[in-house]
């Protein structure tokens, strides 16, 4: 009966428990690791790194969701400081978030709660925002 609740009224259940968010999330970091842009986070990682990452982004979704699943994983500060990560980076990450879903033909309520899962930590994860851009502005400098 609480299994069946939990399947109903989580995110975690209606994506299809462990084995839904598995799926989503190896489709989806075969996705980030070929991209040009966002590939340089993979490229000197071996395969022990990225099965661990996969296995902690499983857990991290599924915790997250409303899974049973605890998720042992640094927090995403840490996780992510030094990456040098972008806004640019990030908008490709939800283009790729969003093919993932579309694949795997989601409904709009699960990728709604997805977006705003991951988007709850935006601020943990960009380091690099570009300055804002202001017209007519002249650029000075020094010439040393």
């Amino acid at each position: 009966m609480i299994q069946e609740k939990l399947n109903k009224t989580t995110l975690y259940g209606r994506l299809g428990s462990y084995e839904g968010i598995s799926i989503f999330a190896t489709k989806f970091l075969a996705r980030l690791q070929t991209d040009r842009q966002l590939g340089r986070f993979w490229a000197n990682r071996g395969s022990d790194g990225i099965a661990r990452e996969t296995l902690l982004l499983i857990d991290f979704l599924c915790a997250n969701a409303g899974g049973p699943q605890a998720y042992n994983g640094r927090d995403m500060v840490s996780t992510h400081r030094g990456m040098g990560i972008t806004e640019s980076d990030w908008a490709i990450f939800f283009e790729h978030a969003a093919a993932t879903m579309d694949a795997l033909e989601l409904g709009q309520r699960e990728c709604d709660e997805i977006v705003a899962l991951i988007s709850s930590h935006k601020d943990d994860i960009i380091e690099l925002s570009p300055p804002p851009i202001k017209r007519g502005a002249t650029i000075e400098r020094e010439l040393t």
